[in-house]
């Protein structure tokens, strides 16, 4: 089933047997082997039992807590593997200041998630060409190529930053559903709908990789592309970045040009005018996140396939070989299109 999301408020979370059982208005409304659940994410109000909790640690099953608009709020994990020596090479690689392997991975993060930016803008420019869409390919392949060239990390944060506004800003040509616009990216809170999907998935996502990388045995909370700060997984944060257009973006733009939810599906906040989905929306969108992480793609590395919730942790592995000395570089996901 991969993770458990958990929409209802004032829900109880708690153990029976070997499952997971949720119920609300003394009313069981899902019940799941734990065997099934790789990740637990609270989405609103909810409690939960001890004996939940301690089977989740146990398990090393992580637990998130999100608001219902995708604001992260913490985790309850368990402990880091005993693998010291993955994380005495991660933090080897930031001894000195734009080592080469802390270069080496930024110019690799930021590279996959540009490549796959422009082969996502590529591939909706052939299915409906726009001038926009069309002068957009050459301006990111030309912030690629000035990746490869720049081994200094914040010139490369600076990089990543105009890579990122040029794609924003084709973002509306990317939408085929005349009902949603995209002007901007906004957050904390999402004044739109749009970006109310944008930053819900990229929360779930972050669930996702911040727990892949823990499994591997990485310290979550040092990176090498985002700088670090009390209580940021800058390592989960920069391991995202390839997976935002693979699969957060993609989840957004096929729940809104296929039609899955309609602007009845979204409310607004009076006060902050945030932007959020109704409950019912919610679990539409979960869904299609879901089904997203289980969808198969041939790896590019492994040569085989694998889902997308597999290939969160394929990638962690692969840097933890780079960074221990095991292979010559960290190959980025990139699917093209």
């Amino acid at each position: 089933m991969g993770t458990v999301y958990v929409t209802q408020d004032d829900a109880f979370i708690g153990k029976i047997d070997e499952r997971i059982h949720v119920k609300a208005d003394k009313k069981k409304i899902l019940e799941v082997p734990l065997i099934k659940v790789d990740g637990l994410v609270i989405l609103g109000r909810a409690n939960f039992s001890p004996a939940l909790v301690s089977e989740l640690l146990s398990r090393k099953i992580p637990l998130s807590f999100l608001t219902h608009t995708g604001k992260y709020l913490g985790k309850l994990e368990p402990e880091l593997t005993k693998n010291i020596f993955v994380r005495k090479a991660q933090w080897s690689a930031t001894i000195e200041e734009n080592s080469s392997q802390a270069v080496h991975v930024v110019q690799s993060f930021i590279r996959g998630k540009l490549k796959n930016y422009r082969n996502l803008i590529n591939l909706r420019n052939r299915q409906s060409p726009a001038e926009h869409l069309e002068k957009s390919i050459p301006k990111i392949q030309s912030v690629i190529d000035s990746v490869n060239t720049t081994n200094n990390i914040d010139s490369l944060r600076g990089l990543e930053g105009a890579g990122s506004a040029i794609y924003f800003s084709c973002f509306n040509q990317l939408i085929k559903n005349d009902k949603f616009s995209f002007t901007t990216r906004n957050r904390r809170p999402p004044i739109d709908r749009v970006n109310s999907l944008l930053s819900l998935c990229y929360a779930l996502l972050r669930h996702d990789i911040q727990s892949a990388v823990n499994i591997v045995g990485f310290d979550p909370y040092l990176g090498y592309l985002h700088v670090p700060r009390y209580g940021r997984p800058a390592l989960a944060l920069d391991l995202m970045e390839e997976f935002r257009p693979l699969v957060a973006d993609a989840v957004v733009l096929n729940t809104i040009n296929n039609q899955k939810l309609a602007p009845e599906d979204f409310v607004v906040e009076p006060i902050s005018n945030a932007v959020s989905l109704t409950k019912e929306g919610l679990k539409i969108f979960l869904r299609l996140y879901e089904e997203k992480k289980q969808s198969k793609f041939k790896h590019p590395v492994l040569k085989r396939q694998c889902t997308y919730q597999e290939a969160f942790e394929i990638q962690a592995r692969l840097l933890a070989k780079y960074l221990m000395g095991e292979t010559q570089q960290y190959p980025p996901l990139i699917i093209k299109k």
